[in-house]
């Protein structure tokens, strides 16, 4: 039987979450009324808006409806996952949108950007407020390693849309990079779907252990891709330095730092915390 629940929209998260409905729907509707642009960086933001205002709106109903509790998932680890996720690409949308597509008299792209900006805010305010406190027991993607497996995994997707098969397929080397652009990404990935549809008892091994062996492997992993990348990236590029290229080499040591961030929080959960 459904039934209402009417704190779910008075609740600080819940005003948010309205308020993210509110803006994105803004954002998208101005910049559809100006018309559309064949162009990715055009397409990237306008799915951006409309992704985070669909999925935004399904969790207010869901939560509203109280169907929510009767999903077979980890419903809190789904929404801060979002919530971390709609951050990343508000940010990269708020960013693209006015450095390609604005003007000083472009009244309604103005707008949009502004809106973007502040959808952007109120989703950080919603990680801070689903984001697991220290002696609080929830799911795992609401802790600090939680999120940046999020991040991680996010930012392994730029990499992935900006990569150009031309640039590595003839060489090891960067052959290698994007093999651990994308063994990095699985794990990722199958770190987030299996906490989100309540698996994690399925790994092989205690999942703690297992996640800091794979994320020492992967810091260790990133390094030489930091170092690989820009050298022959660069010294292979005879139409000299790409922006691609150099977004590609940001994000690169971008998720390295995540990386060693995460292996940090994992060495003191088993190491430390465990033993407490």
């Amino acid at each position: 039987m459904v039934t209402l629940d009417f704190k779910t929209l008075t609740m600080p998260v819940g005003i948010v979450r309205i308020l993210a409905v509110i803006l994105t729907c803004i954002s998208f509707s101005l910049v559809a009324s100006v018309g559309n642009i064949s162009v990715s960086f055009w397409a990237w933001c306008m799915f951006t808006w409309c992704f985070c205002f669909s999925i935004t709106l399904l969790i207010l109903l869901l939560e509203f409806t109280t169907l929510s509790t009767k999903l077979p998932i980890s419903w809190d680890d789904f929404t801060t996952a979002f919530a971390m996720l709609a951050t990343l690409m508000l940010l990269t949308a708020s960013i693209i949108y006015p450095r390609f597509f604005t003007c000083s008299t472009c009244g309604k792209q103005i707008g949009a950007t502004v809106t973007s900006w502040l959808t952007f805010i109120l989703y950080s305010v919603e990680v801070g407020l689903t984001r697991a406190k220290p002696g609080e027991i929830s799911g795992f993607l609401s802790t600090v390693p939680g999120l940046l497996k999020v991040i991680e995994a996010f930012v392994a997707c730029i990499i992935f849309i900006c990569l150009d098969s031309n640039w590595y397929s003839h060489f090891p080397g960067l052959q290698w990079c994007v093999a651990v652009y994308s063994i990095c990404f699985i794990f990722a990935l199958l770190v987030i779907i299996f906490t989100i549809g309540r698996l994690l008892s399925l790994f092989p091994a205690p999942f703690d252990k297992v996640l800091t062996v794979c994320n020492v492997l992967a810091v260790l992993m990133y390094i030489t891709a930091v170092v690989i990348w820009p050298v022959y990236s660069f010294r292979n590029n005879s139409t000299g330095p790409n922006d691609l290229l150099v977004v590609i080499t940001v994000m690169t040591c971008f998720n390295l730092v995540a990386y060693i961030v995460d292996t940090f929080y994992s060495f003191r959960l088993v190491f430390f915390v465990s033993r407490t």
